[in-house]
């Protein structure tokens, strides 16, 4: 049992169309965020220390040297020989468009190196930034733009000092989908405020959009934020693993099959991650939702069975 028996999961799908193992390698490329740098804001969201999504972040190398190194890893690890460069760390598309063409093209140049994997947010990404993803895409390689939604609903956003709404989500996917990119939305499980009620509407949101690759994080709270701050002062309770589970299992279930999951939790190191303590156990969180997506599926077959027994009673 593993969870690509119940998800159509990114790794498998990559398997499947390329006949061998395709992993990202996370890079920093050493951009910042319009919510950090002023334009929009100051500080960044409240649940955001960028060392928590890539322990690179403070002191990047050259991106040549971090695909090395992540190569190096991942061939140990897998023995996977193509790799996607997955730009992750802050707002991947916020910059000078020639500066990020070369950042892109540095990736490229590299021969095993097959595609892309964009990380950004919804409302930082220009008209010319997507010509440049689709010219890489209509020439051959695997293009994704990750946008970071995390919510649907305004005013979760703006508690989590966002800087966005769901309309520039709206106006990038559709942007993409005009030039055939492919979009890939983060939802964050765990806002203040928020509960599954809220999970599923942002989900069914996202679907309609025509999303085709998801990704589920549950929040945990980090080191040098403000959300650790209200942690700290009993404002914020983080969800329980079996919370979290539960939700994102019904929420997988109700998602269409054609629908690709790059990640269904996300984890922090423990030098960084305040709350909650399973969040640095990915490979525990992974199992349990495995088991709960066999377990909705027992159920399923059980009640379907009971129902034509009884019929035909």
């Amino acid at each position: 049992m593993q969870l690509s028996d119940y998800v159509n999961t990114f790794g498998q799908n990559l398997l499947q169309k390329y006949g061998e193992r395709v992993h990202k390698i996370s890079l920093n490329a050493n951009l910042t965020c319009p919510n950090r740098d002023g334009t929009k804001g100051i500080g960044g969201c409240t649940f955001c220390n960028n060392v928590s999504f890539n322990p690179n972040a403070r002191d990047p190398d050259s991106i040549t040297s971090q695909i090395a190194s992540g190569r190096k890893v991942i061939r140990k690890r897998t023995g996977a020989k193509k790799y996607l460069a997955y730009f992750q760390a802050y707002t991947n598309t916020y910059g000078d468009i020639n500066q990020l063409k070369q950042l892109y093209d540095l990736a490229l140049s590299e021969d095993d190196v097959i595609g892309l994997s964009i990380g950004t947010r919804p409302d930082c990404v220009p008209d010319e930034v997507l010509d440049l993803l689709a010219e890489y895409q209509n020439r051959g390689y695997e293009i994704w733009l990750e946008l970071g939604l995390q919510s649907s609903f305004d005013e979760t956003l703006k508690k989590v000092n966002r800087g966005h709404g769901f309309y520039e989500y709206y106006q990038a996917i559709h942007s993409a989908h005009k030039r055939g990119i492919k979009v890939c939305t983060h939802l964050i499980l765990g806002l203040p405020g928020e509960n599954y009620q809220h999970f599923e509407k942002s989900l069914s949101r996202v679907i309609d959009e025509g999303v085709a690759g998801l990704k589920l994080h549950p929040l945990h709270v980090v080191k040098g934020t403000q959300l650790a701050r209200e942690w700290l002062r009993k404002e914020y309770i983080p969800l329980s693993q079996d919370d979290y589970v539960m939700a994102a299992a019904k929420l997988i279930e109700m998602t269409p099959r054609e629908i690709i999951y790059h990640r269904v939790t996300g984890t922090a190191s423990n030098n960084i991650l305040l709350a909650p303590e399973w969040c640095s156990k990915k490979w525990n969180v992974i199992n349990s939702i495995t088991q709960q997506l066999h377990n909705l599926k027992v159920n399923k077959t059980t009640l379907t069975n009971n129902k034509q027994t009884i019929q035909y009673a």
